[in-house]
This record gives C-alpha cells, sequence and structure tokens, in this order.
C-alpha cells in the first residue's frame, strides 16, 4: 500500500471520531469549513512529487511515522513550557508562550497589550471578536491545489491571534515562543489570523524550538491581513532536532499603501518546507520576502514564495540563500505573477546557494509569468561552491583556510540577516549562524536536547 494511502486512512478514522478531539470546544467559525476542507483533502491526498510545488520535496518520511497523538496538550503539560525562556542579551519584547501551538490558558487566553494590541488564543479571538475573526478566517489560504492546507482547516482546534485596531502601534515587538514538547510523537495542525488594521504597526519575531527528542509533524497555516496604510513585519527563527519536520503555509494578503516583510530563518530542522504567498491587492503596496537555511546530515529544508501582484504601482523583493553540506538537500520554487491591470510594477527575485560537499543537493526555480506591458522584473538563481578566488585573498593575508571559509559563509548568510530590523535579534542571530558554520551546537541555553 502506497504510504499516502494509508496515513488518509488514518486521518480519515481521527475525522470519523471528530467529535471527541476536533468539535470539542472548537469555534464555530473553525466547524463551519471542517466538512468542504476534509472532502477536499481527500480529493488533492497528502502532495507528492507530481505536484509542482513539491516537486523536489518529498514528505515520505515525515508522514509515514505512525505518530500518537494529534490534539491540545493537558494543563499539565503547560507547566514545563511555562518555565522555558528564550533569553536573548538587550532584546525588549512583549514575550508569549505556545506549547505545539496551544496558548496555556485556551479560551481566557487572550490580552491586550499596552497600546492596543490583542494577543491570544484563537478559541478566545473567535468568542470576543466574532465578526472580526469572521471577516478574515480562512478568506486568504488558498487549498485549491494543497491538500495539506485543507487538512489543516479541517482538523486544527487552535492557534494564535494578534489584532492591531487601526493607528495602533506595538511599543516593542511580539515575541512567541513555540514549543514542541510531548512525552508522545506528535502531530499538530495550528491555525493563525494576524490582523493588522488600516494604519496599524506591528512587528513579530516567531521562535521554533523543540525541548523533547520524540518525533514531530507541525502542519501550520497562518492568515495575515495587512490594511491601507499599514506595516506588517514577522521575523521566524526555526531551531529544531532532525527527527522534527515542519510545514508551514503563510498567507499575506496587503491593501493600498501598505508594508509587509518576511524573514525566515531556518537553523535546524529533519524536514522544513517554508511556502508564502504574497497578494499585493492594493495600489502602491510593497512587499519584501528573506530566507536563509543551513542544512547538513540529512537535512531536507525547502522555501516555495509567490507574489501576486494584482494592483499597479507595487514593489516586491525576494532574497533566499542557502548553505547545504554532507547529504543535505535543499528546494527554491520563487515565482513572481504580473497580472494585466497591474502595471509599473517592481519585482525582483534572487536565489543563491553554496554547496559544500559533493553529496548535497540543490533545486532550484525562479519563475516569472507577466501580463502587463510596463513592468520592471528580474530573477536568477546560483548553486555553486565558494569563491577560489576570494579564499586565495584571504590565505594571502595570513588567514587560514577554516578561517577563511567561515568569512565567506557569513558574509553570504549575513546579506539575509541584516534584513532584520531589530539590532538585538540580529546580533544573535549572526551568532547562531556562525556557531552552525563552525560545527558547534546551535540550540538556546534554555533547551533541554541537543540537536543530533
Amino acid at each position: 500500500m502506497d504510504y499516502r494511502q494509508e496515513v488518509t486512512g488514518r486521518l480519515t478514522e481521527l475525522w470519523e471520531g471528530r467529535e471527541a478531539g476536533i468539535l470539542k470546544g472548537s469555534p464555530e467559525i473553525f466547524n463551519r469549513y471542517r466538512t468542504d476542507a476534509f472532502s477536499q483533502f481527500l480529493r488533492l491526498g497528502i502532495p507528492d512529487r507530481k505536484n509542482e510545488a513539491y516537486r523536489y520535496t518529498n514528505l515520505e518520511k515525515s508522514f509515514s511515522h505512525k505518530y500518537e497523538k494529534y490534539f491540545s496538550p493537558k494543563p499539565d503539560d503547560f507547566r514545563e513550557a511555562e518555565r522555558f525562556h528564550c533569553e536573548v542579551e538587550d532584546l525588549d519584547v512583549w514575550n508569549m508562550v505556545l506549547l505545539n501551538g496551544f496558548f496555556p490558558r485556551g479560551e481566557e487566553g487572550l490580552a491586550m497589550l499596552p497600546g492596543g494590541i490583542w494577543v491570544g488564543s484563537m478559541r478566545a479571538a473567535a468568542k470576543q471578536f466574532p465578526s472580526l475573526v469572521e471577516k478574515h478566517y480562512n478568506k486568504y489560504a488558498k487549498n485549491e491545489k494543497d491538500g495539506l492546507v485543507s487538512l489543516n482547516t479541517a482538523l486544527a482546534t487552535d492557534g494564535l491571534f494578534i489584532y492591531a485596531p487601526g493607528n495602533t502601534v506595538n511599543s516593542k515587538p511580539i515575541q512567541i515562543v513555540n514549543l514542541l514538547q510531548s512525552e508522545q510523537d506528535f502531530f499538530s495542525q495550528d491555525r493563525n489570523l494576524l490582523i493588522a488594521d488600516d494604519g496599524a504597526r506591528m512587528s513579530l519575531l516567531v521562535c521554533d524550538h523543540a525541548i523533547s527528542p520524540q518525533h514531530y509533524l507541525t502542519n501550520t497555516v497562518t492568515e495575515i491581513f495587512v490594511g491601507r496604510n499599514a506595516r506588517f513585519e514577522i521575523i521566524r527563527v526555526q531551531n529544531q532536532h532532525n527527527y522534527s519536520g515542519k510545514i508551514t503555509h503563510t498567507f499575506i494578503h496587503q491593501e493600498r499603501d501598505s508594508y509587509a516583510t518576511s524573514n525566515n530563518i531556518t537553523l535546524h530542522g529533519g524536514l522544513v518546507r517554508n511556502a508564502t504567498w504574497h497578494k499585493l491587492n492594493g495600489e502602491n503596496a510593497e512587499t519584501h520576502s528573506y530566507g536563509l537555511f543551513l542544512a547538513d546530515r540529512q537535512q531536507h529544508i525547502a522555501n516555495f514564495v509567490k507574489v501576486d501582484h494584482v494592483a499597479p504601482n507595487c514593489n516586491s523583493t525576494q532574497l533566499f540563500k542557502g548553505i547545504l553540506d554532507e547529504n543535505a538537500t535543499g528546494a527554491f520554487n520563487g515565482r513572481i505573477m504580473v497580472h494585466k491591470d497591474a502595471q509599473n510594477t517592481n519585482a525582483y527575485q534572487s536565489n543563491n546557494n553554496i554547496i559544500l560537499s559533493d553529496t548535497a543537493r540543490m533545486d532550484t526555480k525562479p519563475q516569472l509569468e507577466i501580463y502587463a506591458d510596463d513592468v520592471k522584473c528580474s530573477h536568477g538563481a546560483t548553486v555553486g561552491q565558494l569563491d577560489e578566488n576570494a579564499l586565495f585573498y584571504l590565505r594571502s593575508r595570513g588567514i587560514d583556510a577554516r578561517e577563511a571559509k567561515l568569512m565567506l559563509m557569513f558574509g553570504f548568510a549575513h546579506d539575509v540577516v541584516k534584513n532584520i530590523p531589530i539590532e538585538a535579534l540580529r546580533d544573535r542571530i549572526d551568532h547562531l549562524v556562525v556557531q552552525r558554520l563552525r560545527g558547534e551546537l546551535s540550540y538556546c541555553a534554555s533547551c533541554a536536547i541537543q540537536c543530533n
């Protein structure tokens, strides 16, 4: 039997017993879409390499594992998680901890930060802001070709909610530390909704950590709305272990005169696939999408990006870089689509990768699809080794070979890291990148395991 059929069978059994685990305490707005979404999942199935967006990513190892746990943690599970601190020197943030995508306080987990921004549980948000959640939930996540988005819509029971009302500004960034911890192998489905209304300013840092050595698979869908003249920044730092699989689907919808940035920094993970859709739906919108990954051993890291230029006079940038060693594999699938009415579009896409071993592999596929006449678009991709001339220059200045290679790789990676607007975090990421490149352990001091 094909593994996809076997996994679909287990998920169908889970779905058929949904009264106990899925519907219990779940918001009505979640439940409204579940049946159609699961039917769509059955039609689409788990993506395989026949799906062009997953052409270079094999999900079999992560999905064929028989996970024991699928739903919300128990209240006792949160006690250890709440003691976790992600300490970054001089990093001034509003800090909150999630466990396996869930807030410790469930339906009561919704609070207003100084400045008027609400942060908390989706369950709580659906109860306190029903019309707002209904306006945005499941409006931007596209699942016509991706069965995993449909699966999340069918099975997710909670997630992160952030709401910045019109013209509010968070005085300092919001940090969400999302921990993976369980005594059982765990398959998590979490659903996030982030709203920056007209004129709002929001900066968000999401840190993913695994603090127990079980097998994890996380399938996350995040919908982001950026209103007129709003500004939104999201930074993700992924530092898990080799038994973890993380699949993210992020949909960023922008209205006119808005500004948004997305930056994915992947330091560790057995299988990681980050997919980001940017829709520039209003005139004069601007978006920047960045990504950096470091991979070795048997790790696989993939980035999928689509920027959809719908309105005229919009600007977009994509910059993704990867460093691969040993038997690691990576993939980049980037697409710029310019619609007929999106005149005066400026769009730039670049993917650059360094291969450090003969057995590492990188697949890259930059794409342009343009239906407008007045545009400036460019794309490019490189896969190669370290610059021998630059190495020779550094060696001639008395720098030994190992340090010379490290300097070149750090400079290569810093092109992405330098776009992080938070100085203390930028310095911390630089430090972690150096540790990772040196082959040292790049886990936080608070972590209970050592990545291997």
